[in-house]
């Protein structure tokens, strides 16, 4: 052991607070000669677990602990001007008995004890002290504040009790030297009462960055978490630059009064001897009926659904009994019991579930059990790559339920195995290379457009780093070396790049455990939510039952519109019976027709589907697979492949069978299994384990397959164990160009099995639209109730269908959106301030009574329960009583009054009279009784304004209408155009939503808010409805002054200016231009401004027209060299008479590969562009030069600009 061990220590996950990263943390420990060393965050152990594999890992021996907070009385107690203030102890685990203990402890203050941070108290420390080491932590710990407030005698009581709970020799007063002034203070008290107690010193130094000149960083950091910036003057700081780790020799310097403290630390560590085990499971055991064997079971449950999936197929058979005899072996009986269960009991209460996620679906069991309804065998998917017997890991099946009752589900978990072994599971947000530039910026006062500026600069690719975009973009590497702030703002962020930012909770996982949870993992709470404090990935190593139970809006959507079939036609669907080969339904995705339909409706995959033209489902499955980054650069050879099937060539007949099915491209990851398994002749475990690995990367390992591949692998006595490529007849120099291609390929593959289970669900979407398109759209319009931009969206699309979507009706509406003579009606509660509990009453009274003849009778026939005025104005602005024959304008000049006399008439009816209305008659209508006022109805902009405001949007009309030819004409931007897409998972963005890009749009103002800039000027945040939505834009003060009378409400105007985009908000315009829409009335082709739309060069209308509907892809193309073409370019020439099609064709090539290393120089129509640049890889050329000639198409150097 050494001679001094840090015992208060700080890491990244003392979230915003810690600097130190873990790896860097164990690289100094080992660095200053130094062989243990401990982990003591604030208030949680987020981070032990990967500290203590670094350790061992690095050879050093970790020690567990943690940094808590102490409640001033009970944990209970919560009242801030009392307990507002917390104190601190630092806890080390001497065993795994005290490991167990702490977590107990860290979990308890989360989830008893939290008020403003996690709380324990003196009765837990009694209750869980066994196992663990006390420090008597900082000058915030309880000691160290008496003897600063409360006096002498009382921390030297506080001392005692500590002592006594601890022990003797467990419990230590924590002296420190860093530099504040009360600590000199604290350590004078300190060794006082060790002189009179006994109770021994131990030095320590609160390390909270790394290095002395960290202290900057960790000042910043703090910044961050408390919102504030360098400048502000009452920003939480610390007054000194100690807190970082210290030498021995430093520590020796600061403590030569006190050697015992510092031996103390040597102690300490010897005592602390806590292991963790990784990979010992501990499932929960599945209760089995009648107490039978659990195998027995599954076996005959897999029986029945095998007779039900197959028959009697006896070969099929045979797989299924490896399957089980896997699952047997790698002890996994009870856990796809468990699976089994939940879904059981999810479609016994009519709860829908997806057909299966991930590779779950490359098992037969799992498609017996019902947990899957993807069949294996039809799609060619593998088990082994979803259970592999030569890599032992946990089986990982997640599951889709339906959007709104996927958590009954989760009750039924928590009910059948306890409350304490279930829990959610979280997930660390970090600062990507982007967003630690703008965190950093803002906490160092920089100005917001500057920041945006550097940020801007680090390319938009997966993976992305500072580091790498400093070598990348020339630009970021010029204001790095030329500005001293750029500077200082980049070298912090690269310190603080990759630090946990925040906690949250997964929003799908759950932990299910044999024991309760705290005995495994401590446990974190927020907003009411309890989760682990380990994440999905550490959970597994420590051999828990991890899963996810996903809400998958879309089952929602096919769930609805089933019932609504059932109720309109009278037709029992059973989708799962379906054949998926209908020609109509590929032909509408081949035709675009996609929005609603799972996985294909963003605007890329739309753009793909039309050039795809898809004819079975295996296209779909290929679609899924290929739109993502890396596979992208296959796209085009796939599609030239299956429209011209003579073009497809395999480098050796074996790769036929299994290249086939993708017209001869390499898509899934299923695919390089079968390739290693049916040319080297690998098991498919073995062939697993190369996929795994070639899609690390390794050198060393992949030369060593390669020779395995190529020649095979024999035993010491010359017994084949992989008989390779060539005693399989395939050449060796084509072996080596087939390993190759897999190894490039590999990194990027796609999983068949997801991909398959999700091509089903998106087939049947498209049925559905197909065939029942009515009320798939009002299915999906109700999955979206809540979000007017959403509903916006598929009202917009209902009307380019032809459906006609009808406002609200007293009489006919739903709850939400129903379908009524083939016309879509709007739903009751999706009206502002009417909620679903008096639209029920409305429609139960309906059903009973019949229909409401006028607004007394729907009074009278409510009154007494939840209808109030409030609830009445609003039906009456949207419209939903325009059935019963009255204008608006009178209903809204008498509805107080009516309601007022039908209260007053209850009360007389109470006393044994007659109905007000009814005046002796037994009719229920009061028309007669009612004078309305004889006003003319309200313009009818005004009305279509209260539709607007009472239901988000605009239904029987807009504003904009009569101008809609002149808009379609010059508008080139679209509100929906900025809308984002739910399944993108931020790995595209919409190409004409460029930065700093020319955009005219079209729409009237709803909203102004000004406010006044520092100097003292106004400007304003004008929100603009178009015809499929609304935008922001921005007007600064020099066009506010210019144009401001024009910025009037329900105004319609054009407005011409730039788009800002940020990845932190929605795309917003800088407006430059206002003017009013003036019906007929266009614009000046001539404007420089305008040329993005309105040149008339055969080449633009085709970019604008393409740029509405194609992403640009951010990803890395896998033959991109990065920074090794940046002095090439691509220079292309579209000839004369090139047809309008390869035109559009060779504009989305450039789209599909748009980066931004090469320039394209693009010749054409007597002109040259550059507007593209791309990340060139040798299928784009030859797709170019296949296009338009390999003339049209050149790489070369960059031209050389010479300086006069």
């Amino acid at each position: 052991m050494g001679a001094f061990v840090h015992l208060h220590v700080h890491t990244e996950y003392s979230l915003l607070d810690g600097a130190v990263r873990i790896s860097s943390l164990v690289s100094k420990v080992k660095e200053l000669g130094m062989d243990s060393v401990a982990i003591t965050d604030h208030g949680a152990m987020y981070g032990v677990v990967d500290f203590y594999k670094e350790c061992v890992k690095q050879g050093v021996k970790p020690i567990l602990g943690c940094e808590v907070y102490t409640a001033p009385r009970s944990r209970f107690d919560k009242d801030a001007r009392i307990d507002a203030e917390q104190g601190h102890l630092i806890l080390l685990a001497k065993n795994n008995q005290g490991y167990k203990n702490l977590m107990k402890l860290v979990s308890t203050g989360f989830i008893e004890g939290f008020y403003y941070k996690p709380r324990i108290d003196m009765e837990l420390l009694e209750k869980y002290h066994e196992g663990l080491i006390c420090l008597s932590a900082c000058i915030g710990g309880d000691v160290p504040q008496a003897l600063l407030n409360d006096g002498y005698n009382k921390a030297k009581e506080l001392a005692l009790r500590f002592d006594t709970i601890f022990g003797r020799d467990n419990y230590y007063l924590e002296m420190q030297q860093n530099g504040f002034e009360e600590q000199k203070i604290v350590n004078q008290g300190l060794l006082k009462i060790s002189k009179e107690t006994g109770i021994p010193l131990v030095a320590t130094n609160d390390v909270h960055y790394l290095n002395k000149e960290d202290a900057r960083a960790q000042e910043i950091l703090m910044c961050i978490q408390t919102a504030k910036t360098i400048e502000d003057e009452d920003r939480m700081q610390f007054s000194t630059d100690e807190l970082y780790f210290k030498s021995p020799e430093t520590i020796n310097e600061q403590f030569h009064y006190c050697p015992e403290a510092i031996e103390n630390t040597v102690k300490i560590a010897a005592m602390c001897n806590t292991s963790i085990e990784f990979g010992k499971l501990h499932l929960p055991e599945f209760d089995v009926p009648e107490n039978r064997d659990a195998f027995d079971y599954l076996k005959q449950l897999c029986e029945i659904g095998f007779k039900k999936r197959y028959s009697e197929d006896e070969k099929l058979r045979e797989r299924l009994n490896y399957e089980l005899s896997v699952i047997h072996q790698m002890g996994y009986v009870d856990y796809f019991l468990i699976v089994w269960d939940f879904i059981r009991y999810a479609k016994e209460n009519k709860i829908m579930v997806g057909p299966g996620r991930g590779s779950a679906a490359g098992s037969m069991v799992s498609y017996c059990l019902g947990i899957t309804n993807v069949d294996p065998i039809k799609y060619q998917l593998i088990f082994e790559r979803f259970l592999n017997p030569e890599r032992i890991s946990m089986p990982d099946i997640d599951i889709d339920f339906c959007f709104e009752r996927r958590g009954e589900v989760i009750d039924y978990v928590v009910q059948k195995y306890g409350k304490d072994r279930v829990a959610q599971i979280i997930t660390f947000g970090t600062m990507a290379a982007r967003a630690a530039i703008r965190d950093v910026g803002r906490a160092l006062a920089i100005p917001y457009a500057e920041v945006d500026k550097i940020a801007k600069m680090i390319p938009m690719q997966l993976g992305m780093t500072l580091d790498k975009a400093l070598k990348l973009s020339p630009d970021l590497k010029q204001a790095y070396e030329n500005d001293h702030r750029i500077h200082e703002l980049i070298n912090t962020a690269l310190l603080l790049e990759g630090m946990p930012r925040h906690a949250s909770t997964h929003a799908a996982g759950v932990v299910i455990a044999k024991e309760p949870v705290t005995e495994y993992v401590p446990l974190y709470q927020t907003d009411g939510n309890i989760s682990t404090q380990f994440p999905m990935t550490t959970l597994e190593e420590l051999g828990l039952l991890k899963m996810d139970f996903l809400g998958l809006r879309t089952l929602t959507v096919i769930r609805d519109t089933v019932q609504m079939v059932e109720d309109n036609h009278g037709v029992k669907l059973d989708l799962d019976s379906l054949e998926m080969d209908d020609p109509a339904v590929f032909n509408m995705i081949g035709a675009g027709d996609t929005a609603g339909v799972f996985q294909l409706e963003s605007q890329g995959m739309t753009q793909f589907m039309t050039e795809l033209k898809p004819t079975s489902i295996e296209d779909i499955i290929a679609g899924i697979s290929l739109y993502r980054p890396g596979p992208m650069d296959q796209i085009p050879k796939y599609i030239r492949n299956k429209n011209n099937p003579k073009s497809i060539s395999y480098a050796h007949e074996l790769l036929k069978p299994i290249l086939n099915v993708t017209y001869g491209c390499m898509v899934y990851q299923e695919q390089v299994m079968q390739i290693v398994r049916d040319l080297g002749g690998y098991s498919l475990g073995r062939s697993d384990l190369v996929r795994r690995a070639m899609s690390k990367k390794k050198k060393d390992v992949m030369e060593e397959e390669r020779q395995k591949f190529v020649y095979g692998e024999t035993d010491s006595e010359g017994k084949v164990i992989i008989p390779g490529a060539i005693r399989n007849g395939v050449d060796e120099k084509i072996a080596d160009g087939i390993f190759d291609e897999m190894m490039d390929f590999a990194s990027y593959a796609f999983n068949k099995s997801h991909a398959a289970a999700y091509a089903v669900v998106g087939y049947q979407t498209a049925w559905l639209k197909h065939y029942y398109t009515v009320e798939f759209m009002a299915a999906l319009l109700n999955s979206f109730m809540g979000t007017p931009s959403k509903i916006s969206q598929y009202v917009l699309e209902c009307k380019k269908m032809g459906i006609q979507v009808l406002p609200p009706d007293l009489n006919e509406s739903g709850e939400g959106f129903t379908v009524t003579g083939g016309k879509i009606r709007f739903g009751m509660a999706a009206i502002k301030n009417v909620g679903s509990g008096i639209v029920k009453q409305i429609i139960i009274e309906r059903k009973k009574n019949g229909s409401y003849s006028s607004l007394p009778n729907l009074c009278e026939r409510l009154d007494g329960r939840d209808l109030n005025k409030r609830c009445v104005e609003s039906l009456i602005k949207s419209g939903a009583l325009d059935s019963l024959g009255i204008y608006r304008s009178r209903l809204i000049n008498s509805y107080e009054s009516i309601m007022d006399n039908i209260s007053h008439a209850r009360k007389i009816k109470m006393e044994g009279q007659l109905s007000f209305f009814e005046k002796g008659s037994s009719s229920n209508d009061g028309m007669l009784s009612i004078n309305y006022p004889e006003i003319d109805e309200y313009d009818f902009r005004l009305l279509l304004a209260m539709e607007k405001d009472m239901l988000g949007l605009y239904i029987s009309g807009h504003p904009l209408s009569e101008y809609e030819n002149d808009i379609k004409k010059w508008v080139t931007l679209y509100s929906i155009d900025l809308m984002t897409d739910e399944e993108k998972e931020d790995l595209t963005v919409a190409s004409h939503s460029k930065d700093g890009a020319f955009v005219r749009i079209a729409g009237i103002v709803t909203d102004i808010k000004t406010i006044t800039t520092r100097s003292n000027q106004l400007m304003a945040f004008v929100t603009i409805e178009d015809l499929t939505g609304q935008m922001e834009i921005i007007v600064f003060p020099n066009t506010l002054e210019k144009y401001g009378d024009l910025l009037k409400p329900e105004f319609p105007v054009w407005i011409e200016g730039k788009l800002s985009v940020r990845e932190d908000e929605a795309p917003k315009v800088i407006t430059e231009m206002i003017k009013p829409i003036v019906k007929g009335e266009g614009f000046d082709v001539s404007n420089k401004k305008a040329e993005n739309k309105s040149n008339a060069s055969r080449l633009r209308e085709p970019i604008s027209r393409y740029e509405k509907t194609k992403p640009v892809y951010l990803n890395n193309v896998s033959e991109q060299k990065a920074g090794n073409n940046a002095g090439y370019c691509l220079k292309v020439r579209i000839p004369d008479k090139t047809p309008e099609k390869i035109t559009l064709a060779v504009i989305s090539l450039l789209k599909y590969f748009e980066g931004t290393t090469t320039q394209v120089y693009l010749y054409c129509g007597g002109k040259m562009q550059k507007n593209f640049r791309v990340l060139y890889n040798s299928a784009l050329q030859e797709e170019l030069k296949n296009l338009l000639g390999e003339i049209n198409v050149k790489y070369e150097k960059k031209p050389v600009r010479i300086k006069g």
